[in-house]
């Protein structure tokens, strides 16, 4: 079996990507760590498994905010859409759209703290 365990997320400042995260959502901190010299490597990720982020700080020349242009970079698959949208909305989390039923699913685009684009998505039950 091969996967992808974890992916570089540039951030500004890595305590402001660690709340929302965490907070809005709803993700579990893996890894928070300084060492020697004061580098920290700070990863989080879904509940349960899947494909961690490394919120690694970005140089101020770093294209944070720009990963995948203006493309969506990034698909949040929940079960129950409801539950994480009204978490997101009360954590302030910008959505660019009402959620819409699609053949795929319940799906609504948000933004992150830098106004990348993700998909919130609840496939359809089988």
């Amino acid at each position: 079996m091969i996967r992808l365990q974890n992916v570089t997320y540039l951030v500004r400042d890595q305590d402001a990507a660690l709340r929302f995260f965490v907070d809005a959502l709803g993700f579990e901190v893996r890894q928070d760590q300084t060492f020697d010299g004061g580098w920290r490597r700070v990863v989080v990720g879904p509940p349960g498994g899947g494909t961690g982020l490394v919120l690694a700080a970005g140089a101020a020349d770093a294209p944070v905010g720009a990963q995948a242009g203006a493309d969506v970079a990034f698909f949040l698959e929940t079960d129950d859409f409801a539950q994480a949208h009204a978490r997101m909305l009360a954590h302030g989390v910008r959505f660019r759209e009402e959620p819409r039923h699609e053949p795929y699913g319940i799906v609504a685009i948000f933004e992150d703290l830098y106004g990348v684009p993700w998909d919130l998505i609840e496939p359809p039950r089988a």
